[in-house]
């Protein structure tokens, strides 16, 4: 480990708040912290908090408070079967055994055609991972997320919690609406690109060289 490159152990509260969720919030708060003041900084050994109990249940919670709960993958077990037939210390208890251990593989995704909005007719793939994968991805997601978060620009809208393609559209015709004929270049211009069929859909500002790509969750959880 490089000397500038500290570990990830007082991300947890020093004083653990009652409940995995006070905790868990309390680690993303130090993890962004710590990566928006330093922007060079490598975070090491974050799988630990991927896997720890608090984390793991906080990410079911979330998976179970999905729409898609009702969804089985290929294994054909919904949320609520898990609960019944498995029980969820049980069933978390294995999974972080298996991320633990290195043994845990994700399952492919069970395809399911649905029909596209207004599509007339159209459909779309929808892929839909077992349980226990979305549990995992959501884990890395609350690790992550606010690390990468950090490094974002105001004027990003894309794919970040909280944030819409409305929210872009009403940013635009904010600074839009404050344009004045004497001064033409004080507008804002922007190019939106739509594309339903693709996630490369966006708000763009002119000239704005973007600062930081959409990083992949599965893209290596030690290193930032």
């Amino acid at each position: 480990m490089p000397k500038d490159a500290p570990p990830n152990g007082g991300a947890w509260p020093e004083t653990a708040p009652v409940g995995p969720r006070r905790r868990v919030s309390g680690m993303q708060a130090k993890l962004h912290r710590w990566a928006a003041a330093e922007p060079g900084r490598r975070f090491d050994d974050l799988f630990n908090l991927v896997h720890d109990p608090a984390t793991l249940l906080v990410a079911f919670d979330r998976v179970a408070g999905n729409r898609g709960a009702r969804a089985p993958g290929v294994d054909g077990l919904t949320v609520a079967e898990v609960e019944e037939r498995i029980g969820i210390p049980g069933f978390l208890n294995d999974l972080r055994t298996c991320l633990k251990d290195g043994s845990f593989r994700p399952l492919p995704v069970r395809e399911r055609m649905i029909p596209k909005p207004a599509g007339a007719g159209r459909s779309r793939r929808l892929g839909i991972p077992t349980v226990a994968d979305r549990v995992v991805q959501a884990a890395l997601k609350l690790v992550l997320e606010p690390i990468f978060e950090a490094d974002f620009q105001p004027v990003s809208f894309g794919f970040r919690p909280r944030r819409r393609a409305q929210d872009a559209i009403a940013e635009i015709h904010h600074f839009g609406t404050r344009c004045h004929r004497p001064k033409p270049r004080s507008c804002t211009l922007a190019r939106v690109s739509i594309s339903w069929g693709s996630t490369s859909g966006g708000v763009e500002n002119e000239g704005r060289t973007p600062g930081t790509s959409t990083p992949s969750l599965l893209s290596g959880p030690s290193a930032r």
